[in-house]
């Protein structure tokens, strides 16, 4: 592996950091204010995407996407990761689970989301299933030509503004080793649907205008044409995804622990206090040190794992050890941000405790912490079971 990036990859960085600071960051105090992106706003957002290439980067070319292999993919995400994320996550990248679309499917979803046309939101978690997947209880019976749908899912990123959901529900149950398991089908549904109800859900400290939302599906009929991939294999479809999203995850990571640690890097060099920058004294310059060490570790974790990624040779260990490490590093830059800035990292107008705040959900979805070490623990002691 190169750890140097190419011309082609420099070009790209410094690409997005420019689209980043031109088209993104100028309104990152209005969404702060407001909890939203104006609808016109996401719209200009995907046109200027759109216009540079930038929009379903991670769709093949044949597909009418940008083609990026994972490294660039995640060189681009860690950019995107500087600013708000409401903000940036208006510059669509659809989520690589359409490609399982067949048939129809491909014209009305997968097309549709690559030329920005349609978004999707994915829905997989519920009130009493979290980490633990089997255990939802929203259920999909099938009845003649359709699947009649009951059940709540909630914390659903971006359900108010996709055009369509990714569902995932109990279609069945199978008998295993170690007792029932239920069966999961993952579906296509319009949010347009008779029987589905879009809910705002509770206010999020993290995130301001990236809303999480409540779906209530009561009878709701979806035919089986709309079924993603296969009956009852609904899993492989999610796999096929989670790893990717997780490294897409650490990836942003690293670039606001990046963005945080410029900010305290120049406060520490300018702010004084008896009578010399408070960088000289070696309370706050080691504090950078360790920052600095941590972010770099990370960012080449990631760029390690997104290689592995293209060779064809990465496991479920290396997306887990990306997002473990490079959440909980930023968890620790951020509030290190804090510290250096004293009482006015904590004051909105400086803009050192958005980064905090916004940095403790990294360690909660897409898989937690705690499940992140399960998956890496469980590949170290498999082997010798």
């Amino acid at each position: 592996m190169d750890f140097g990036l190419t011309s082609e990859q420099q070009m790209l960085v410094d690409s997005i950091r420019a689209f980043v600071e031109q088209e993104l960051k100028p309104y990152e105090d209005e969404v702060e204010r407001t909890n939203q992106v104006r609808p016109e706003l996401i719209q200009q957002i995907h046109a200027a995407a759109i216009k540079t290439g930038f929009y379903a980067a991670n769709m093949p070319e044949e597909l009418g996407g940008g083609g990026l292999d994972h490294i660039a993919l995640t060189l681009m995400e860690r950019e995107l990761g500087r600013t708000s994320f409401a903000l940036q996550y208006a510059v669509a990248r659809p989520s690589n689970i359409l490609r399982a679309c067949q048939g129809e499917q491909i014209e009305r979803y997968l097309l549709p989301a690559i030329r920005g046309e349609r978004v999707e939101c994915l829905a997989l978690t519920e009130p009493n299933a979290g980490s633990d997947l089997r255990s939802m209880q929203t259920r999909a019976e099938s009845d003649g030509d359709d699947f009649v749908i009951n059940g709540t899912k909630h914390f659903i990123s971006y359900a108010d503004v996709a055009d369509f959901i990714v569902l995932f529900a109990a279609s069945g149950a199978e008998e295993t080793g170690k007792g029932t398991k239920k069966k999961i089908t993952s579906f296509l549904v319009d949010k347009d649907t008779p029987g589905l109800d879009v809910h705002m859900g509770p206010h999020s400290v993290s995130h301001r205008g990236f809303h999480h939302c409540e779906l209530v599906f009561t009878n709701c009929r979806v035919h089986k044409r709309h079924v993603l991939g296969e009956v009852h294999r609904g899993f492989d479809v999610a796999n096929q995804w989670l790893g990717a999203t997780r490294l897409t995850v650490a990836a942003q990571c690293v670039g606001r622990a990046q963005r945080a640690m410029e900010m305290a890097t120049q406060w520490a060099a300018t702010r004084k206090q008896f009578g010399q920058a408070i960088g000289k004294f070696q309370g706050v310059s080691f504090k950078l040190a360790d920052m600095a060490t941590e972010i770099e570790a990370a960012n080449l974790l990631c760029l390690q794992t997104a290689w592995k990624t293209d060779q064809g040779t990465v496991a479920d260990a290396d997306y887990a050890m990306a997002k473990l490490f490079a959440t909980e590093m930023l968890a620790r830059v951020t509030d290190q941000t804090v510290q250096i800035f004293g009482g006015m990292g904590l004051m909105e107008e400086v803009g050192v405790e958005r980064l905090w705040r916004d940095a403790r959900v990294e360690r909660i979805w897409d898989g937690t912490s705690e499940i992140q070490r399960h998956i890496i623990s469980r590949s170290l002691l498999r082997p010798l079971e």
